[in-house]
């Protein structure tokens, strides 16, 4: 028996704690883990907006029509195994389901991971079916879990978006625009760019939220939404969608026209009150899916040393959001399913502090 968060497929604001049952014993050729800790911020969120769209609800099926279980990143063990290459009370780090336990049937099993092969998963993207043995992982720290919890899985994501529209030349803009400017992974895709080039980066944010985005130092202007009009209508320019907001996103489109080169959405930190961009002017909004632009480096420059690149650069940017007289995160931890209900809601209503990530243990 375990217990697991179904959030509503309609309103990711609404979920309730159910039983599940599991098989037991324990099949052949399967392990049993349980979640020990994980994050959850507005990745899950998008998660939940986009679970039909995206098929993430499809990772791990709820069997209640209308409700699903929010896949989330961090930390399990196992607790069962009929696996000969994997013991009792080995740390994993990987994709789970906001559940108490869940049964994995790996495949591929080496020194480093394993690939979950549960027949409803084949068919899902590889990228989330991949699964860490945190032993083998030169870069894991026990007292950093939380932090890698709460960053790893948005700057994955960070990164790649910053590698795109490198590699797409800017396609052609003098600067990049970024909504919801506070939220984790935009501040961590500005940062990246800033790596790489000294293209202008521009934030969007909410009054709230404009003088901890100020403070991040990241941007070269900030803005709220209610002065979207007031951008300059004649500069080349990407716009990265971090909120999904609809409106907003119409607003700028109109503003800026046949000036807006490239507009990606990659989150969806608010509520879309309405998603028809069929007639919006300038470039055509596009879904932002990190693992098509992972395929595509994983070709040309190798899956290792795409890792290597990303792990390095994601050790810079949690030494920085860490440290300093003025962290950009702080870590507050949450204990227990009921704990991380409340924290849907509260995500998925858009009542977040940026400055804290937070970090669900069981």
């Amino acid at each position: 028996m375990s217990r697991a968060l179904l959030t509503s497929m309609q309103d990711p604001a609404t979920s309730r704690l159910v039983a599940l049952d599991l098989p037991a014993p324990l099949p052949e050729g399967r392990v049993r883990v349980a979640v020990r800790r994980v994050s959850l911020t507005t990745n899950n969120v998008t998660y939940a907006l986009f679970g039909e769209r995206m098929q993430y609800w499809r990772f791990f099926p709820s069997g209640e029509a209308g409700w699903g279980i929010v896949p989330v990143w961090g930390y399990a063990d196992v607790v069962a195994s009929t696996v000969p290459e994997l013991a009792v009370g080995e740390r994993l780090y990987g994709y789970w389901p906001l559940a108490k336990c869940v049964d994995l049937q790996p495949q591929r099993v080496s020194a480093a991971s394993f690939v979950d092969a549960t027949p409803h998963r084949a068919e899902l993207n590889a990228v989330y079916n991949r699964y860490q043995r945190c032993a083998a992982d030169p870069a894991y720290r026990v007292g950093d879990e939380g932090a890698l919890a709460v960053v790893q899985p948005l700057f994955g994501t960070a990164y790649l978006l910053a590698d795109f529209i490198a590699d797409n030349g800017f396609f052609g803009a003098r600067r990049v625009v970024f909504s919801s400017a506070s939220s984790k992974t935009a501040y961590a895709t500005a940062w990246c760019l800033r790596e790489a080039t000294d293209v202008p980066c521009l934030a969007l944010t909410s009054a709230a939220n404009a003088g901890f985005v100020q403070r991040l130092g990241l941007y070269d202007e900030v803005l709220d939404y209610a002065q979207i009009e007031s951008l300059a209508a004649d500069v080349p320019t990407v716009f990265c969608d971090f909120s999904g907001n609809a409106s907003q996103r119409e607003r700028l489109h109109r503003r800026l026209g046949d000036a807006l080169r490239y507009s990606a959405v990659i989150g969806a930190t608010q509520f879309a009150e309405r998603n028809d961009d069929a007639e919006l002017p300038g470039a055509h909004p596009i879904f932002f899916f990190a693992p098509d632009q992972a395929r595509v480096r994983a070709k040309s420059w190798g899956a290792p040393e795409l890792a290597r690149r990303v792990g390095e650069a994601q050790q810079r940017f949690v030494q920085r959001a860490l440290g300093g007289p003025e962290p950009w995160l702080r870590l507050v931890e949450h204990r227990g399913l009921a704990a991380g209900g409340e924290l849907m809601r509260t995500l998925a209503q858009g009542r977040v502090d940026p400055s804290i990530g937070h970090v669900l243990a069981f």
